[in-house]
């Protein structure tokens, strides 16, 4: 029984290794962020940093996938700050969360690159309906009253004219927003997994 015991504490000592060391590059990701200013507003900038959240959901499950991507926002948070009061990091968590889930549970079921690329698919997809939901019925309206509701919409509307208030925001900036950056992070992912996994998993 003692050596039962051992060998938990060795996989928990692992997994936590492992799930700092994503965090902490996932982080890190989250200061290297790109506007697509064709698509969104300016506050809306596109990064990486679900990379290592899906790396760790492939390796170690959904559940792990969820502690790392909550583990970079609350660094982020704590330590880079928040010009939206925590707004911005909310909604990377419920987003990069659906997004790691959904995948993740697809990929652990069979895993071989066709499942990843169909995990990977619908977890855009999920991603991006849970982004227009938060986004519309609470992200929004939380940053709202941090920059004014009318200044976002502004902001919306200097990109393209189709956006003329909030439900106009999510169709024509926060739909594509989300897919691009979910096609991103999934074509990165699919480059580096199977090179970083043998680090991963146990031997």
């Amino acid at each position: 029984m003692s050596s039962l015991n051992q060998a938990k504490k060795r996989v928990n000592v692992k997994n936590i290794t492992r799930v700092s060391m994503l965090s902490v590059l996932a982080f890190l990701l989250m200061y290297i962020q790109v506007p697509v200013a064709f698509i969104a507003p300016p506050f809306m900038k596109v990064d990486i940093s679900d990379v290592p959240v899906l790396i760790g959901g492939f390796a170690m499950g959904p559940v792990m996938g969820v502690v790392i991507c909550l583990v970079k926002n609350i660094l982020h948070f704590f330590i880079h700050g928040s010009s939206t009061m925590g707004v911005g990091e909310l909604s990377n968590f419920i987003v990069g969360s659906t997004f790691v889930v959904v995948t993740s549970s697809i990929y652990k079921n069979h895993k071989s690159y066709r499942s990843a690329i169909v995990g990977l698919s619908m977890g855009i997809l999920s991603m991006t309906l849970i982004a227009s939901l938060s986004n519309y019925f609470v992200v929004f309206p939380l940053y709202g009253k941090v920059m004014g509701m009318d200044a976002i919409i502004a902001m919306g509307a200097e990109v393209t004219t189709h956006i003329k208030d909030l439900f106009t925001m999510m169709i024509y900036a926060v739909v594509p927003f989300n897919i691009i950056k979910g096609l991103l992070a999934s074509v990165v992912t699919l480059l580096v997994y199977k090179k970083v996994s043998p680090l991963l998993h146990d031997k």
